[in-house]
């Protein structure tokens, strides 16, 4: 017989039973269920992920990975792109299962989501007008320097040069827009991204100059939800078969190597942890 103490009893045990069993749930399970894995992207940022003006479809060196991670997995990549400051809070929220969104693996946000292995490895750099005289980086002191707004390289140039008066924008394209516009006399941005953004110019670019100096190591790496290991596993193995078969060079050679508007000589780095 039920007394009313032992039915509110089971009504708790069968609320943490199912508080459990949600906490449990596999993400990876989900996205084969759903046969999609929607990744956040930038979609403004050449050569990681950029709309091609030819075909209007989203393009890049993340959006392959991205896609041989679908592969794998045996689902269709899905893309919705968000601005950098919406990144950690749309995976966090539901709204997308991973980020390829130029993200950079650091120690505050491992608080906040898991990273898979480091793929990119880049560091900020500024670009300045070659008319400012500007040729160190102390002399952007209160001066005014554009970049992304909740991207690493705000906090990059905040730490590097305290007094500048650092202007942010919702992307990169805007940012870079607004040097070009005379709006700052410094822009920065990650080093790999910058020399993409410097090929677009053509004969203007000598209106334009990288000071050497770079502003902070960048690992650039894959974001998933806290917790889901399943997720983590497959997509890490992923990422290594890339290295392993050679794919990860040619992926490289084909988004940033010579001849592209990045023409980065030779890949100083190898696909293999995700430690930072």
């Amino acid at each position: 017989m039920f007394t009313r103490r032992s039915l509110i009893l089971g009504t708790f045990a069968l609320s943490a039973s199912l508080l459990a069993t949600a906490a449990q749930a596999d993400q990876l399970a989900d996205v084969k269920k759903k046969g999609t894995i929607v990744f956040g992207v930038l979609g403004t940022d050449e050569p990681n992920s950029f709309i091609d003006p030819k075909t209007r479809q989203l393009v890049g060196y993340e959006i392959d990975i991205a896609t041989a991670v679908a592969r794998k997995i045996g689902v269709k990549p899905v893309f919705k792109q968000m601005s950098v400051s919406a990144r950690i809070p749309e995976l966090q929220q539901g709204h997308v299962d991973a980020l390829a969104a130029t993200l950079t693996h650091n120690k505050e946000r491992e608080a906040q989501v898991d990273f898979a292995l480091t793929h990119f490895v880049t560091g900020s750099k500024v670009m300045v007008r070659a008319g400012s005289g500007i040729t160190a980086l102390p002399q952007l002191a209160g001066k005014k320097v554009v970049t992304v707004r909740g991207g690493t390289q705000e906090t990059n140039i905040r730490a590097a040069v305290p007094t500048a008066e650092v202007v942010t924008f919702e992307n990169t394209q805007q940012a870079f827009q607004a040097l070009r516009q005379g709006k700052g006399v410094a822009y920065v941005n990650d080093e790999s991204s910058l020399l993409a953004d410097y090929g677009k110019l053509g004969p203007a670019a000598k209106g334009f100059t990288i000071l050497p100096t770079s502003i902070g190591n960048e690992s650039i790496a894959l974001g998933l939800r806290k917790g889901e290991k399943s997720l983590k596993a497959v997509v890490d193995q992923t990422l290594r078969e890339l290295e392993a078969s050679g794919a990860a060079e040619q992926l490289f050679n084909k988004w940033y190597g010579p001849g592209t508007r990045a023409n980065i000589a030779k890949r100083s780095f190898k696909i293999s942890t995700d430690k930072i």
